[in-house]
């Protein structure tokens, strides 16, 4: 009778630590507090020629849904067989207080490595890039 009592208890404290140490870490993931979002980009100014070997900057300018976004990272993307860039703005999960739009604006730097006329792309709708030419000499 003493040996089922202590298997009893084994059996119920081996159990309850299960239990606890099998518990789910998928609440202890941190919800994300932005989500990030595809912005169009409205202009690009910047010097229109430049050096091999020295970097060129650009100010570009996007528009972003609401006055909580900002911006986020330059991402690669493709319209049709054309490549170019995608500003992305980073916008809060919870609600924003003011839901006008807002210009921001970001600074984009080429590094040329040959001499020759480049084209820098970025995404100004869903079908068209805004492009600025370069003579690098």
């Amino acid at each position: 009778m003493r040996i089922f009592r202590i298997k009893s208890v084994l059996a119920v404290l081996f159990l309850a630590v299960s239990l606890v140490a099998c518990s789910s870490d998928d609440n202890n993931k941190e919800t994300p507090q932005t989500v990030s979002k595809a912005a169009d980009v409205s202009g690009i100014s910047g010097p229109a020629t430049g050096k091999v070997g020295v970097d060129v900057n650009f100010d570009v300018s996007f528009i972003v849904d609401n006055a909580c976004g900002e911006f986020d990272r330059i991402s690669d993307i493709s319209i049709g067989k054309e490549s170019g860039f995608q500003v992305e703005a980073k916008y809060p999960t919870g609600t924003c207080a003011n839901q006008t739009p807002t210009a921001l604006h970001t600074v984009y730097t080429f590094s040329p490595q040959s001499k020759g006329t480049f084209e820098i792309k970025f995404k100004k709708s869903e079908t068209e890039f805004l492009v600025k030419k370069i003579v690098i000499e």
